[in-house]
């Protein structure tokens, strides 16, 4: 295979990884430009070394007892290592954020520069190609998607003070008024004089409060006063 055949290979392989990270950057997620550009260039790096790395004819020239036998090469083993290898990188962008779960996507888009990667590696370049336009379209359409049917959630933390207990009772039920939004379990201390410090997370769908929506709802109840919503 001529070297520049495999360089342009890497090159293509290093340009898909970069895009889908580009992507990722832009959403600011875990993984960005960098960790998908090496993760691509490595999975084609591995395919070639696989491919073309070890020159058979050489070796059986210099052995030649070994010509004499039934040799078999099975080149799908490294392909099949970096399925593993990569299943490791990719659990690690995966964590658990207070009661949601995290990095998945980013995961699995590893997973797949990973894949792109290695097609590339193999001249497979239009299946990379169309591969790499498919992990963009989904990252995105999806996205819209969540966006119009409302199915993506989010947390925000909330605090607030209220007079009394009365008030902590209206501003719990303003919340849940709110469309899109649910109270997941709050904790309410008595400082004195002062009121009642209540503390509280939301969940909300894409279509749900924003940080605005909240305070304004808090404010319009007599006897609450925000402290933080985020």
């Amino acid at each position: 295979m001529d070297t520049w055949t495999l360089l342009g290979r890497l090159a293509l392989a290093a340009l898909f990884g970069a895009l889908i990270g580009v992507e990722r950057e832009f959403r600011a997620k875990e993984a960005g430009l960098r960790t998908h550009y090496l993760v691509a260039l490595g999975s084609c790096l591995f395919m070639v070394v696989s491919l073309y790395g070890f020159d058979l004819r050489s070796v059986l020239a210099s052995q030649p007892e070994i010509a004499a036998q039934s040799v078999r090469v099975d080149v799908a083993r490294v392909a099949a290592q970096i399925v593993t290898g990569v299943g490791f990188l990719g659990a690690g962008m995966i964590v658990l954020h207070k009661r949601f779960v995290v990095g998945l996507t980013t995961a699995a888009a590893i997973w797949t520069t990973a894949a792109i990667g290695a097609a590339a590696g193999g001249g497979l370049w239009v299946v990379a190609a169309a591969a790499t336009a498919l992990t963009l379209a989904g990252l995105e359409l999806f996205r819209l998607v969540d966006r119009k049917i409302g199915t993506a959630k989010h947390e925000l933390d909330v605090a607030f003070w209220a007079a009394d207990n009365g008030a902590v009772g209206r501003a719990l039920a303003a919340l849940n008024a709110i469309r899109g939004v649910a109270v997941a379990g709050y904790e309410a201390s008595r400082h004195g004089d002062t009121g009642v410090h209540v503390s509280l997370q939301i969940v909300s769908s894409a279509r749900g409060a924003r940080p605005g929506t909240v305070v304004e709802a808090l404010r319009s109840i007599p006897g609450v006063e925000p402290e933080r919503v985020e």
